[in-house]
């Protein structure tokens, strides 16, 4: 696959990289996590791991049995660095659902009517109906983060959409919807071993863009950015939970956790659940650049 920007992450890692950030991907194993603040050193065994997901898995088609039954409306966003595991943790959410019944929305680049548009426009129209899951991939939060980092928004534009992001959400909740926000959060070393790995596998190529690239070279805005953000968003009636991701396996049974503990579904099964682990999930407490 031939890229514009072949070869682009391996030349940042050789000239550009931070050297501690260069030396703790040199020094990790394929096993080890490369964060030394990150509380476990080790990624989870795929044998726990396998039987833990197993048992979420039979919950996740309980809630969605439920979902319709009731005619609740569940909306998922998740939000997080890029390589973080959105990805992975959207197809691990929805691999056993019924896809008439949960969806996953990954809006492109606003079209010029969109851009025209108020903000939240092209995001309500996603929203869930009676009896459905819906998970964003990426949403809404863009704003407060990706495009300014960018500039692909104006101060005041930030600004009128912080004014407006909690009363938005808090409409929604009231109106019935089932709201979660989720935060993946990655270390700089883990971020970067992941695009390497991307950049060398022809058949994750796709996942790396532009942005991806110059990405790395805005770490400190993104981190002020986020920061900015989760501060700014986190509320009572929607708060975010952060989750730290430098161990995807772990993060995505905590963010499967995270979901399913809050909603009272029926024929729900508190031993299988397991318990959310504090020092990989939690407020924005938890968050660190």
């Amino acid at each position: 696959m031939d890229l514009p920007f072949e070869g682009a992450i391996s030349r940042y890692f050789e000239t550009e990289a931070p050297a501690d950030i260069r030396q703790a991907i040199l020094e990790a194993d394929s096993k080890s996590l490369h964060d030394p603040d990150f509380p476990y050193d080790q990624e989870l065994k795929r044998k726990v791991y396998d039987a833990e997901m197993a048992a979420l898995q039979i919950e996740l088609v309980r809630l969605q049995s439920w979902v319709k039954a009731t005619g609740q409306r569940v909306c998922i966003l998740l939000e997080g660095r890029d390589a973080a595991g959105k990805g992975g943790t959207i197809q691990r959410l929805t691999e056993n659902l019924n896809p008439r019944g949960a969806r996953v929305v990954a809006l492109p680049k606003p079209t010029e009517t969109e851009a025209g548009q108020w903000y939240f426009q092209r995001y309500i129209d996603h929203l869930p109906t009676a009896g459905e899951i819906v998970i964003f991939d990426r949403s809404w939060y863009n704003r407060g983060v990706v495009e300014h980092v960018f500039g692909f928004c104006s101060e005041d534009q930030r600004v009128r959409w912080f004014e407006q992001v909690s009363p938005f959400e808090k409409m929604l909740v009231d109106e019935g919807i089932k709201l979660f926000k989720v935060w993946l959060n990655v270390g700089r070393a883990a971020q970067l071993q992941r695009f390497l790995d991307r950049e060398k596998d022809p058949l994750k190529q796709w996942k790396l863009s532009w942005i991806d690239v110059e990405g790395l070279r805005k770490w400190d805005e993104y981190t002020a950015a986020i920061a900015q953000t989760l501060r700014w968003t986190d509320s009572a009636h929607a708060p975010w939970m952060v989750v730290r991701s430098d161990d995807k396996r772990r993060a995505r049974l905590n963010t499967i956790r995270s979901i399913l503990w809050p909603l009272n579904y029926a024929h729900k099964d508190t031993a299988a659940l397991g318990l959310i682990d504090p020092a990989i999930a939690g407020g924005i407490g938890i968050w660190h650049g």
